[in-house]
């Protein structure tokens, strides 16, 4: 999160953000009576979410699952956060806050490339609300500088197996949807470096 648009005097209620939220130029994330703006992707960021959503739209051709990029909001119910993650599946039938159609509450994967200025809170705060979702199975982290994905795994007692893979050569299997990402298709043109990945 980076920018505040209301200060902490002024709380807002989830009605009053989602009223906001869909008549706003930019996209916002909300938690606890307060509104969070959304800073822009760069070029490399929206390439790799762009090569996550083919390879896993064309995974799940003809099949119960459903793959939305950026733009499909996410609410963690038990928490109350709002949020946009950069990839997110769900298999079976989508459950939404309401008519609108634009808030899922549960998701299967969470995909979230990351960026200087979100790292952190990807890995932590967010993480942890994030394990919260209780149709959550997997959570992906993809570096947009250097080929790195951490991979964490929900295991049955609820703990949470992470798994860290660092070559093109490599592959990344996502069992809870039966798909898998070849890490030479999530960096296909992403330059890293001062290389281009082809």
């Amino acid at each position: 999160m980076s920018l505040q648009l209301k200060p902490r005097l002024t709380l807002i209620s989830p009605e009053e953000y989602l009223a906001i939220e869909r008549n706003a130029e930019h996209k916002s994330e909300y938690f606890d009576g307060e509104i969070f703006a959304m800073a822009g992707a760069g070029k490399r960021h929206n390439l790799i979410v762009t090569n996550i959503v083919r390879e896993l739209s064309l995974q799940m051709k003809g099949r119960p699952c459903e793959v939305y990029s950026n733009d499909m909001r996410v609410k963690v119910s038990s928490t109350g956060l709002y949020t946009y993650p950069d990839v997110v599946v769900m298999c079976g039938t989508s459950q939404l806050e309401d008519d609108q159609q634009d808030t899922l509450l549960n998701p299967t994967v969470i995909i979230e490339v990351l960026s200087k200025s979100t790292e952190s809170y990807d890995r932590g705060g967010k993480f942890a609300h994030y394990r919260r979702l209780e149709t959550l199975a997997e959570y992906i982290l993809v570096a947009q500088d250097k080929c790195f994905v951490e991979h964490y795994i929900r295991q049955p007692d609820n703990q949470w197996l992470l798994s860290e893979i660092g070559s093109l050569q490599d592959t990344v299997q996502l069992p809870s949807i039966k798909c898998s990402l070849a890490l030479t298709e999530v960096y296909d043109k992403v330059e890293i470096g001062n290389s281009l990945q082809i």
